[in-house]
């Protein structure tokens, strides 16, 4: 019998661990189905670089905090980090997936990864150090787009559950989503094929216009990969 040929692209997401299980929420998987894609659970292992090659595009999806020692900060009250396992794999795993200029979305935990990766910094409680800002941890708000080349532009209402967010941005990174209280929504890098990171969550509206775009443009990217 021969192999199924596969004509969808392949697009990681990475897991959480949470005791002796690994844990991602549905609703990830259900958005890049939707999107045309082909979803592929990654747990946090060694070696890495099967994965890399094998997927087409990276999604790192939310979780909790990043631990502080990435960016040489001591760690805060109310910051709750992932396993180092889990941040050290995705770190790993995001620098390979870069090198072969394949497409990366990060969702909320992931877009802080990735902008510490590029050597920014956090607000590990947005609360007590920003306190005129908006209630970002379990709210819907706005958030304004600004002109770019990945994502729709416009004032759009997005579903919010965090504490932190960027504080300076990682080299090379472009801001193009804001909430009112001006803290960065949304960014990507201009220079890579298709690397964006959003603060709000949009595998939980789907349906929505902007929801739909930001995966399908993903995948799109990804379906270019060779």
């Amino acid at each position: 019998m021969g192999r199924t040929r596969i004509d969808k692209p392949i697009i990681g997401i990475t897991t959480d661990i949470d005791g002796d299980y690994l844990r991602l929420k549905k609703n990830y998987c259900d958005a890049v189905e939707e999107g045309g894609g082909i979803p592929l659970l990654l747990p946090p292992v060694v070696h890495s670089e099967p994965y890399a090659a094998l997927m087409h595009g990276l999604l790192i999806p939310g979780g909790g905090d990043l631990d502080p020692a990435y960016y040489h900060e001591d760690m805060q009250v109310h910051v709750m980090p992932v396993s180092r396992v889990r941040s050290d794999f995705e770190m790993g795993l995001l620098r390979k997936v870069l090198n072969m200029n394949k497409p990366v979305l990060g969702i909320c935990y992931g877009m802080q990864l990735l902008n510490v990766f590029f050597g920014g910094t956090l607000y590990q409680d947005i609360s007590p150090q920003l306190p005129v800002a908006l209630n970002h941890k379990n709210d819907y708000h706005m958030v304004v787009i600004t002109e770019n080349r990945l994502l729709m532009q416009g004032t759009f209402s997005v579903s919010s559950s965090h504490h932190q967010a960027v504080k300076t941005m990682g080299k090379g990174l472009s801001a193009i989503a804001f909430s009112e209280d001006q803290i960065i929504e949304a960014f990507c890098k201009e220079d890579h094929h298709f690397l964006v990171g959003v603060q709000w969550h949009p595998e939980r509206m789907q349906k929505d216009n902007l929801s739909l775009h930001i995966f399908h443009s993903f995948i799109n990217a990804a379906r270019a990969i060779e």
